[in-house]
């Protein structure tokens, strides 16, 4: 299979868990005056899905590693596919929010398993090339699919988002069957028990590369989710956006990370991956803090805030498909435990920040510019211990 083909397809599945994200965020003021919701309630059915996605990931990895890829793309994806109709039927919040972490639950397998299967075909710079072409493929998803969401609103309402969503997911799993080979030999395949897993696990746990690369990625994930998380209601109440508006201001926002990512490869392969990571770790710390500051002196106006975000999120682009490669690179014989591992983790780290937010959100822009900068802050400390950290041990 061709390095554009497998992006492809690893792509479009990729993008079904961020589409049930993006897709939505337009709606979400209408969700909470259909159910008569705060938004503290609404901004709940991002933490279930984000916490429920993570944790999930524990499950689908070590299930990866034993069976191959395939099987648990299809369980995954039927999960997804039924909480989505659950998703549409909804009569409370309450429910919507304990279907959108069951959608969590099935939509984790398509974070996990095609990670894995990068690994499965290349390491290094071959395979940052490969999983920043997935990501190109993936940026369809902020830039199309809160606009798609937004015309789906103006022809009916919010739930017809979801039900436009378990579509996707009969697409996914029609694509996993005709498309998408098997990447794991037989001969690979490491079996699940406790024995396995505790080795396993223990073996990442006490790496201490793996655990700050994963957690430098994991703090920029979390900046951008505490974005999504907040966008909707600021960008609407704040500065009054329709949500056609919204869209295209999230899709501005987005577009930053997306076209730094194709770059990611290119300057690995040239400077190297390590001073990639550190020199966009600065940027992105620089930008954000840089952006904070703006909105405590009171010029935080819309257009200074779409242009600082553009440049923060440019250098989380170059951070997050470099780090994850790099987490995974040493840990080929358990690529699936080490990709559930990595993703659980940068998914409650996110589900966590956003949580946080919430409670000094106000519906302004400056809670979220501060969390932000605040994950920015944290990423680039753990950038340089840990790769203070690489350098003593090379040495």
């Amino acid at each position: 299979m061709t390095m554009f083909r497998a992006a492809l397809i690893l792509g479009l599945l990729s993008a079904v868990g961020p589409f049930a994200i993006d897709m939505y965020l337009p709606a979400m003021p209408a969700i909470a005056l259909d159910l008569g919701a705060d938004v503290t309630a609404v901004q709940l059915t991002l933490t279930a899905y984000f916490v429920a996605f993570g944790v999930a990931q524990l499950f689908y990895g070590p299930w990866a590693d034993q069976s191959g890829r395939k099987l648990p793309l299809y369980f995954g994806v039927c999960v997804f596919a039924l909480a989505t109709i659950g998703c549409a039927l909804a009569p409370t919040i309450g429910w919507l929010v304990a279907f959108r972490a069951l959608q969590g639950l099935g939509g984790a397998v398509l974070m996990v398993v095609p990670r894995a299967v990068i690994r499965d075909m290349h390491t290094g710079t071959e395979a940052t090339k490969l999983m920043a072409m997935v990501m190109l493929v993936i940026s369809v998803s902020p830039m199309l699919a809160p606009l798609a969401g937004s015309g789906l609103i103006v022809i009916g309402d919010w739930r017809l988002i979801f039900w436009a969503l378990a579509l996707a997911a009969v697409l996914s799993l029609i694509l996993t069957a005709t498309a998408l080979p098997e990447t794991l030999e037989p001969s690979k395949r490491v079996a699940i028990n406790f024995r396995n897993l505790w080795k396993g696990g223990r073996t990442l746990f006490r790496d201490p590369i793996f655990m700050g690369l994963t957690f430098i990625g994991g703090f920029g994930f979390a900046s951008f989710m505490v974005f999504v998380a907040s966008a909707a209601f600021v960008y609407s109440g704040q500065f009054g956006l329709s949500p056609t508006g919204f869209s295209l201001a999230f899709a501005v926002n987005a577009i930053g990370f997306f076209s730094a990512s194709q770059a990611a490869g290119p300057l690995g392969a040239k400077y190297g991956i390590p001073k990639v990571i550190y020199w966009a770790a600065i940027g992105f710390a620089a930008f954000s803090i840089g952006l904070y500051a703006v909105g405590l002196l009171g010029f935080a106006t819309l257009p200074v805030i779409i242009a600082g975000l553009f440049l923060a999120n440019a250098c989380l682009g170059l951070i997050i498909p470099t780090t994850m490669v790099m987490a995974l690179d040493p840990h080929g014989e358990i690529a699936g435990l080490a990709s559930s591992l990595g993703g659980t983790l940068q998914m409650v780290t996110g589900g966590v920040m956003i949580a946080v937010t919430g409670v000094f959100f106000d519906g302004t822009a400056l809670p979220m510019i501060a969390m932000i900068a605040m994950c920015a802050v944290f990423s680039l400390a753990l950038t340089l211990m840990t790769l203070r950290a690489m350098t003593r041990l090379q040495g």
